[in-house]
């Protein structure tokens, strides 16, 4: 991956929205980022693809659930463009309140997604 992929990756607020979460969190299953960004599963999975596209993320099928992961093969370069993105932007709307509402997200143990 080069620079200009890298951040036309991340020019979408979505993509970026996803990422951020992401960034704090081992995997997250695509309910539990529609459910953290408020958007439509759709929305969220064609946003998803794309960082999958872009060799950001990683997904694993899990019964009816789909993982996601930062990818773990990314260059150190890429992991260090994306945390300190992601660190700079969590105290801002709508990153902060996506946080929030993940933490809130009712009936979701630990590696499970029930949603």
């Amino acid at each position: 991956m080069d620079c200009i992929q890298l951040f036309k990756a991340l020019s979408d607020t979505t993509r970026l929205r996803c990422l951020s979460l992401l960034i704090s969190h081992d995997e997250l299953c695509v309910c539990e980022l529609t459910h953290a960004l408020g958007l439509p599963q759709p929305k969220v999975s064609h946003h998803l693809a794309a960082l999958r596209k872009a060799n950001l993320v990683n997904d694993q099928k899990e019964g009816l659930w789909i993982y996601y992961r930062l990818n773990p093969e990314l260059p150190q370069w890429i992991i260090n463009v994306m945390h300190e993105a992601s660190e700079g932007i969590k105290n801002e709307d709508p990153f902060a309140s996506d946080a929030i509402a993940l933490s809130e997200m009712p009936n979701r143990p630990s590696g499970i997604c029930n949603a």
